[in-house]
């Protein structure tokens, strides 16, 4: 097993999390803006999301599925 440290780790994480909510608001056929308006962010936000540059609230993450009619560990799944 290869060591990462957890800065690393956090980093891959963060990105792989991003990569998943731009999946889905994709696969639900919507565009930023649409999305951030759903989840009750700014569009600028869900570009820091979608590129793994935001570090989320727990409440963040909620809105994010709800607004993507998902449930929570469906966001986690990558």
């Amino acid at each position: 097993m290869i060591f990462q440290s957890r800065s690393t780790y956090t980093a891959v994480a963060r990105k792989k999390f991003a990569a998943r909510i731009r999946q889905l608001r994709i696969q639900a056929q919507l565009t930023q803006e649409m999305f951030a308006e759903k989840a009750q962010v700014d569009r600028s936000y869900v570009s820091l999301i979608e590129s793994g540059r935001a570090n989320l609230s727990f409440d963040v993450i909620v809105r994010i599925a709800n607004a993507l009619k998902v449930n929570l560990p469906e966001l986690f799944t990558f």
